[in-house]
């Protein structure tokens, strides 16, 4: 039987620097490589990656595997699964992380099914149970209306993890680890399937999910010139704009700013919530907020009980009244 040691992510590589998630991920399972007694190792996969990849040293990494290729530049499925597959049966790793995200959340099953292993998806919390060492893996179930956690017996133990739910490793320059090169062993020309292209969305100024302030407009802003008040508002705080299903299936705004379990998940210092009921499929987008501030007329809405500060009344009155109000202390 394979001596399952270590605990490995699969990193990603973000216009040409670790993704954020990765980052994410490197700092939680730091924690459980800690408590394990064991190595934390990370395995990248694209080409002309070794200079990025070499900077998951200094985020905690302990070893960091290099799988690059010019036939790997662009993400597919079959060849990546390949590269992986080889990768972890050679090293037999107890816990095997990715993050919840569209590659991710594609190769991490197709993976455990192959490895014959568990496999827990979008996950928000991560720990060891004291005594079987075995992953506990907590996710959000029924909408998000509850917390399951899940273990497993077999090897490697595995789970995907939900962005902005795990703390980022801080970056230490003196940290000291290894770099192993892989070759491919495996034919790149082998596969039916073709990536014709790539199309990028662009974005202008800072990613929803990386802003630090959200002002979020659900049912309650009633059109898209309500939507221009709360653009002003988030203009002024120097944040970005979200919205709930309901705001976006109307098209008050495009569904590029959906906050919710399937829209953007974010993770904000400060998350204003304007006209939002707090159905539980929005607040799995966003209840990471350090501080939810609600802004409802009605007093009985579920989003008061997820805020630390709430105001019941007519938006309309409320946020001009705090925005002007924050003008006058500048």
């Amino acid at each position: 039987m394979a001596d399952y040691k270590h605990v490995m992510i699969y990193g990603e590589i973000a216009d040409g620097k670790i993704a954020a998630v990765t980052k994410e991920l490197l700092g939680g399972a730091r924690k459980l490589a800690d408590e394990l007694g064991e190595e934390l190792r990370i395995l990248f996969i694209g080409d002309d990656i070794f200079e990025p990849a070499r900077e998951a040293i200094a985020f905690g990494a302990d070893k960091v595997y290099v799988l690059s290729n010019p036939g790997l530049k662009q993400y597919h499925t079959e060849f990546y699964m390949a590269g992986a597959k080889g990768v972890i049966e050679n090293e037999n790793p107890r816990f095997l992380l990715f993050g919840h995200t569209d590659m991710g959340a594609d190769l991490g099953p197709r993976l455990a099914f192959r490895l014959n292993a568990a496999i827990a998806t979008d996950c928000v919390e991560l720990s060891v149970e004291p005594g079987t060492k075995q992953l506990l893996r907590t996710k959000p179930v029924y909408g998000g209306l509850a917390m399951a956690v899940y273990s497993s017996d077999g090897f490697p133990q595995m789970a995907t993890v939900r962005p902005k739910s795990l703390t980022p490793a801080e970056k230490n320059d003196e940290s000291k680890g290894e770099v192993i090169p892989l070759a491919v062993d495996f034919d790149i020309s082998s596969s039916p399937v073709t990536i014709l292209g790539k199309v990028t969305e662009e974005v202008e100024g800072i990613k929803l999910e990386d802003a630090g302030i959200i002002v979020s407009g659900g049912r309650g802003i009633g059109d898209p010139e309500g939507f221009k008040q709360l653009e002003e508002a988030a203009k002024f705080l120097k944040g970005d704009v979200g919205a709930s299903r309901v705001a976006c299936d109307n098209g008050w705004v495009p569904t590029t700013l959906q906050v919710g379990i399937t829209g953007k998940i974010v993770a904000p210092q400060i998350y204003l919530a304007v006209g939002i009921s707090g159905a539980s499929q929005h607040m799995s987008g966003c209840s990471r907020s350090k501080t939810i501030i609600a802004i409802n007329k009605d007093q009985a809405a579920a989003i008061f009980k997820h805020a630390q500060f709430g105001v019941v009344g007519d938006w309309k009155v409320i946020l001009p009244a705090f925005v002007n109000k924050l003008k006058s202390l500048e």
